[in-house]
């Protein structure tokens, strides 16, 4: 759906940001109303990331008229923030394509433009990416290429951030980070001396005259490197006996300018003009509220991260009706946690800043002392749910699949070594849709099946989800990973008995004779429609196996089809090099076994964004795909 086309004062002749440099500094406060209104308007009826990009809207039109983009890089982090930016770089009239299959990207892509300096789908990466870029350029001589890093947005939490962090304060570099605090990373600092303070360092003047007597004093061998970072931490120790605190930019050498109010769009372009020359590593600190200028998402940015479709007018969120659908699997994961804590003391909660997209939030409310939003740390949430098992606790750890790329060293050293009974359920795995590559959840079968001491699951429905999370906690059963997909199950009366399923054993669906498909997960269900309507129309008797764990394999299972029959089709919504389709044609070699093996499942490559069903049928993998491989 694209919407109607909107007149606005100045927003209508902003092609790219060289028109909004031609603009008056008085006028950028107007641009930014009308970049929000936009925002608003598009994504009420082509929904996506909302608040985030309300509150960066001053930050972002400020960026794009004091630096000269793209030559200068601006690496934004957690990119459901850019929407603004991507408005101001040429992609206003294609804004409505936004997340459909074939339209722009949901997040910023260097494939997309040439504003959009990295990927940024996960978070915390933009100040060691950004480090990187400044260095090139020193390395190349491009002196007047100014780079800067745009965290935030609880993006802070994540350790790749502070590991940038140490290497900026160590490397020479003229790297400005912008942390954009909107109370989900650092608290307020307010005072009138710590503005004094601010207004004396970022003034252009002072620092215009601190550089040439730095300059001077290096000439003539008073001041060499290691005096002029002790005169640095000199200064800042002064700056925080003043305003009575310190920061941690300050303890590394970093200069720190701010807090400042960050919808003040006229003073956040004056400091970064006075600031964006210095040299060394540099950090301005801005206050924004998430969801500015839309009441509703100010109140609840939460709610409004991503709301769906809405009235821009009244704030009415529209949902449909759902009352007679089968539940999420996030909510049925979130009811049987409640439901097994109470049964199991040693049970606790673990998840990086995700407890209301797995719906750990249910835990939460029951019982708060038992459930760890770690926040944007998926290695630490791995390793502190680790040390929490060594010592006698039942850790759930929930991590969307894409997340857990992140912390995979952490559940081989920190977990699978000990056989630490761990239950790692990734939310979010297979093909999750509009998203996009960065959020696909479509390598964990792969990297993980090699891991020694881990048992590996994914369910076909809600059922096997409470069974397998039942079986997950009881005693023995080490480091324990379950997989399911976004979106909703396919029962509705998905309450049921929690009873043990033996681990490493499969189930057969429905015998047959000519084929023999076996399928991991949810992807079994539109296997069984197509098997009943090939049956039907081609004369054809197909044995259906739900393959249940992909580690350990069902043995007995796998022996019977290698006996019984000359053709396998398998299926499963991840990547086919090393998945479940892998380990299916090495079992079947490995005991001497020759039957046709065709692999249905994500080909080598990475998979755009669209609707599920449009991804699956990209990908061959949906009914129709399905029928083909059948029909072969």
């Amino acid at each position: 759906m694209k919407t109607e086309p909107t007149t606005y004062n100045l927003l209508n002749s902003i092609f790219d940001p060289e028109d909004l440099r031609k603009l008056s500094v008085e006028q950028l406060p107007e641009v930014c109303k009308e970049l929000r209104q936009d925002i608003i308007k598009e994504v009420s009826c082509n929904p996506g990331h909302f608040a985030a990009s309300l509150g960066t809207v001053e930050l972002t039109v400020a960026l794009h008229y004091v630096f000269n983009t793209p030559y200068d890089r601006i690496v934004w982090d957690v990119g459901h923030q850019a929407y603004g930016h991507k408005i101001l770089t040429g992609r206003r009239e294609t804004f409505s394509t936004n997340r459909k299959l074939k339209g722009i990207r949901p997040f910023p892509s260097p494939d997309e433009s040439d504003y959009d300096t990295f990927t940024c789908g996960h978070a915390s990466n933009s100040i060691s990416a950004a480090l990187g870029m400044a260095v090139a350029a020193a390395e190349k001589g491009e002196e007047d290429r100014h780079v800067v890093a745009v965290i935030g947005d609880g993006s802070m939490s994540g350790g790749l951030a502070f590991e940038g962090l140490n290497n900026a304060s160590t490397t020479s570099n003229n790297l400005l980070i912008i942390l954009n605090d909107n109370d989900m990373a650092i608290d307020r600092s307010v005072g009138g001396m710590k503005q004094y303070l601010f207004n004396l360092t970022t003034s252009n003047r002072y620092n215009q005259l601190r550089f040439r007597i730095s300059k001077m004093l290096f000439k003539i061998g008073i001041l060499n490197e290691d005096r002029r970072k002790a005169l640095i931490r000199f200064g800042n120790s002064l700056k925080s006996m003043a305003a009575q605190q310190q920061n941690i930019f300050e303890g590394m050498n970093i200069r720190y300018f701010g807090p400042i109010d960050g919808h003040d769009v006229k003073n956040i372009a004056r400091i970064l003009r006075d600031i964006k020359d210095m040299k060394g590593p540099k950090i301005l600190h801005l206050h924004t509220i998430k969801g500015k200028g839309f009441k509703p998402a100010e109140i609840a940015p939460g709610i409004w991260h991503a709301p769906g479709k809405f009235d821009p007018e009244t704030g009415e969120r529209f949902t449909a009706d759902t009352h007679n659908l089968p539940p999420l699997y996030q909510d049925v994961f979130g009811e049987t946690l409640v439901e097994l804590a109470k049964q199991n003391p040693r049970i606790v909660g673990v998840t990086p800043a995700m407890p209301t997209g797995c719906s750990m939030n249910m835990l939460m409310q029951a019982m708060p002392d038992r459930a760890f939003d770690v926040g944007i740390a998926e290695g630490h949430a791995a390793t502190f749910s680790g040390g929490m098992a060594k010592e006698g606790m039942q850790p759930f750890c929930n991590i969307y699949s894409s997340f857990m790329q992140r912390a995979y060293d952490n559940v081989i050293h920190d977990i699978a070594i000990l056989k630490l009974p761990v239950v790692l359920c990734l939310d979010r795995a297979g093909l999750v849709g509009e998203d996009g590559p960065t959020h696909h959840g479509v390598f964990d079968l792969a990297y993980f099946r090699p891991v020694p001491n881990l048992t590996i699951s994914s369910p076909m429905n809600e059922h096997e989800l409470r069974r397998l999370m039942y079986t997950a906690q009881l005693p023995d059963k080490g480091p324990f990973v379950i997989r399911y997909p976004r979106g909703r199950g396919v029962l509705t009366d998905w309450q049921c008995p929690l009873e043990e399923i033996p681990v490493g054993k499969g189930r057969k669906l429905k015998d047959g004779k000519d084929l023999a498909i076996i399928t991991l997960g949810p992807i079994g269900n539109v296997a069984t429609k197509t098997i009943e309507q090939a049956e039907k129309e081609k004369n054809i008797s197909i044995a259906h196996y739900d393959l249940r764990f992909l580690k350990p394999l069902d043995e007995e299972m796998l022996h019977e089809i290698g006996r019984s029959f000359s053709r396998i089709i398998t299926i499963e919504d991840g990547i086919q090099k090393g998945g479940m389709g892998t380990a299916i044609l090495e079992f079947m070699s490995d005991n001497g076994y020759t039957p046709h093996v065709e692999r249905i499942g994500v080909p080598d490559k990475f998979i755009e964004h669209g609707t599920v069903q449009q991804l699956h049928h990209l990908c061959g993998m949906d009914e129709e795909g399905i029928m083909a491989a059948i029909n072969k």
